[in-house]
């Protein structure tokens, strides 16, 4: 297996160990839609030992458009099941968890308690707000990330960082174009998102540093900009209280 694994044994820093390491973490994703395709598959193809994926979706046409997990004879499956299969295909040394159900309060604690790092690809600003609660609550790594027409922001939170209240909880669901239904969303953009939480979670779990901590990446992709604004810990975060 290490012929397979081969260029990522090469990168500095990363070697036989990094390796070993992915071999024993667990990473869930949180939304197998656009973001969520190319995060799963990087991290199916990097080795990741063990990987959830939480969605109780079934897969549309117009999916097609971004979520790459999915193709046409798809439509209509459940996507914990299509995405499953596509995976398995990729890297059968990757044992996948499938959670067909909608991620609440009742059960957010039990799945999240397996893993040692969390990936949220939702577009639900109150599914994002659970997700970043629970993590902060139970001290699990995460990364967030959103992407709305062709703008899309990331940032990762480990226990002592910034969170996502700490930047967002001030402001209002109410009017908010989270979803592709609402702004229209490109593909290949949702893409750049899914693929830049991956690489955290990999960077992570290998002990690697430049993690997008107490900052959020911004990206511009009609100026092909990316840019970082500088966020804190804020003593008032009810997360931290």
């Amino acid at each position: 297996m290490e012929e397979r694994y081969n260029r990522n044994i090469l990168i500095e820093g990363f070697g036989k160990a990094g390796q070993a390491k992915l071999k024993t973490s667990k990473v869930l994703v949180i939304g197998a839609g656009g973001l969520g395709s190319p995060a799963l598959f990087y991290l199916t193809a990097a080795g990741v030992g063990t990987v959830g994926i939480a969605d109780d979706d079934v897969v549309d046409t117009t999916n097609l458009q971004r979520q790459i997990l999915y193709a046409t004879r798809d439509v209509g499956r459940q996507k914990t099941d299509s995405a499953s299969d596509k995976l398995v295909a990729l890297n059968p040394d990757t044992n996948l968890v499938p959670y067909n159900c909608r991620f609440t309060e009742e059960n957010a604690e039990l799945i999240i308690n397996e893993y040692d790092f969390v990936i949220d690809c939702c577009d639900n600003y109150a599914t994002k707000l659970l997700i970043n609660d629970v993590c902060v609550k139970m001290k699990k790594p995460y990364s967030h990330g959103a992407v709305v027409s062709m703008n899309a922001e990331v940032m990762t939170y480990i226990p002592g960082s910034a969170c996502y209240r700490c930047v967002f909880e001030t402001m209002s669901a109410d009017g908010i174009p989270t979803t592709s239904e609402q702004s229209g969303v490109l593909g290949s953009v949702a893409g750049i998102v899914g693929s830049i939480q991956a690489t955290e979670a990999i960077k992570y779990l290998t002990g690697m540093n430049g993690l997008i901590i107490n900052r959020i990446l911004i990206v511009d992709a009609k100026t092909m900009s990316f840019f970082s604004l500088k966020v804190k810990k804020r003593k008032s975060c009810i997360c931290e209280n």
